[in-house]
């Protein structure tokens, strides 16, 4: 099994890179997201390997780091979740906002990525719960807003900033990540409107 390569890049196709090693081109399929940050042709590259073995093909999946590749295989654990989707949920989400995503169950961040249903990711979400904290950076300050907006602890400006974004078309768990990400930003004494503004700068990255 291939476990990294480093190399020279070769050339890139839609969804692939062919890296040369020691002169021999290897295919690295990779997410849109590796794909943007590794270097112009020529230049030298280094990425951590899932060899996938098939009856008809071995195919390498090529990441930026183990992490990113330790997502892949989680996702994959998932019914459903193949290695075409779970490149897809990585080329939108990074491994940190996919970790926050599931932490905070918003299944409508996860349903942004191509291929990715309503039904899937409410599937991905509820089974990744659990294990998502060891995986990625999920904000506890995020975590324990979004619960206590579900329970209706949270401090009546933050609610009233929910309110405002799901009037304004959005989900109420996207708009409750968004707004406990705001106020992770700007404090929990910000500004009804003041959250509004971050939380509406949230939804738009």
């Amino acid at each position: 099994m291939i476990g990294k390569l480093k190399g020279l890049i070769d050339s890139y196709g839609e969804d692939f890179v062919i890296l040369d090693v020691n002169g021999v081109g290897y295919v690295v399929f990779c997410s849109s997201r590796t794909l943007q940050n590794l270097p112009k042709p020529g230049e030298a590259a280094t990425l951590a390997i899932e060899t996938q073995v098939r009856e008809d093909a071995i195919r390498l999946f090529g990441f930026r780091s183990d992490g990113e590749r330790d997502w892949f295989r989680l996702l994959q654990s998932v019914q459903g979740v193949g290695a075409k989707v779970a490149l897809a949920i990585l080329s939108t989400l990074d491994a940190g906002a996919l970790a926050t995503a599931i932490g905070t169950q918003d299944k409508a961040a996860v349903a942004r990525s191509p291929g990715v249903g309503p039904k899937l990711a409410q599937r991905i979400v509820a089974e990744l719960k659990d294990k998502a904290p060891a995986f990625g950076p999920v904000d506890p300050i995020v975590a324990k807003l979004a619960g206590d907006l579900g329970d209706r602890r949270a401090p009546s400006n933050v609610q009233d900033a929910v309110s405002a974004l799901v009037n304004l078309g959005y989900g109420s768990p996207q708009a409750a990540a968004a707004v406990a990400a705001s106020v992770s930003a700007l404090g929990e004494a910000a500004e009804t409107a003041a959250l509004i503004r971050q939380g509406l700068k949230e939804l738009a990255r």
